[in-house]
């Protein structure tokens, strides 16, 4: 491997993102194109999505994952799909609202199905793909109030399974990254909820429920996990498949 190649190991390969403009997803799009990749930035915020595909030369997508209908008839050339794009909601399931409850899991499973859907034939053509599902530490285990969220993240761990056994006679691997409570925008928005449904104050919130569970009493850092991704997207990612990479700060080592 050339010395280039060495330091950009994702050269050549495209790259789409979902949720690409802010948090994880950002942090994402960031490490793909620092190793090499042309990203697209697919997120629902056009503004942040164009400034941050403008800062790493890559390419906006203004895309509403919620409309999952728009996504049935597309096919996409790409050779690293990230399904990164979430959203929360925390509520208890008698007050939950259905269609809130179905928006969730339209977003955070119906679509990344059909994304996977769409991006396969491209990869089994060139056999080389590789899937990478942000899931979380609740694909793995559950807590109160985040019905949506909890069944939405075990069906894509299910998703992600079948997609890997599918895909590995076309070299197409396909991991879930499980963190724990990472430092975002989705998290800092649900410290009042949490708050509210546990009967507590936000800092109260903040250190006996988000982070009471992690053995490393810290969130995790969206710039390691960008980073993981483009571990998992490169050349050294392709037996890892199938399976979870967990960064829960220890939270199911109990």
């Amino acid at each position: 491997m050339s010395e280039q190649n060495a330091t950009q190991p994702l050269a050549g390969r495209r790259a789409i993102v979902t949720g690409g403009a802010s948090g994880i997803g950002a942090a994402t799009s960031r490490a793909l194109a620092e190793h090499g990749a042309q990203v697209v930035v697919a997120d629902l915020n056009e503004a942040a999505a164009e400034q941050l595909a403008g800062e790493i030369s890559g390419e906006p997508w203004v895309v509403d994952l919620g409309d999952t209908g728009q996504l049935e008839e597309l096919r996409l050339e790409a050779d690293i799909l990230v399904n990164n794009a979430g959203l929360q909601q925390v509520t208890p399931i008698q007050d939950f609202d259905p269609e809130r409850w179905r928006l969730l899991n339209r977003v955070m499973l119906e679509a990344p199905f059909l994304l996977i859907r769409a991006c396969l034939p491209h990869m089994y053509a060139q056999s080389f793909g590789r899937i990478i599902n942000v899931s979380s530490v609740h694909g793995l285990v559950a807590s109160a109030y985040k019905s949506a969220y909890v069944a939405a993240k075990h069906g894509l761990e299910g998703l992600s399974k079948v997609t890997a056994l599918e895909g590995a006679e076309h070299g197409v691997t396909s991991v879930c990254v499980n963190p724990g409570y990472a430092w975002t925008g989705i998290v800092a928005n649900q410290v009042p909820d949490q708050a509210k449904a546990h009967g507590m104050s936000e800092d109260e919130v903040v250190e006996k429920v988000m982070l009471a569970p992690h053995a490393v009493k810290r969130f995790v850092d969206p710039g390691d996990l960008g980073q993981l991704i483009a571990f998992l997207a490169g050349p050294h990612g392709s037996m890892i498949t199938g399976s979870d990479v967990v960064v829960d700060g220890g939270w199911t080592a109990r």
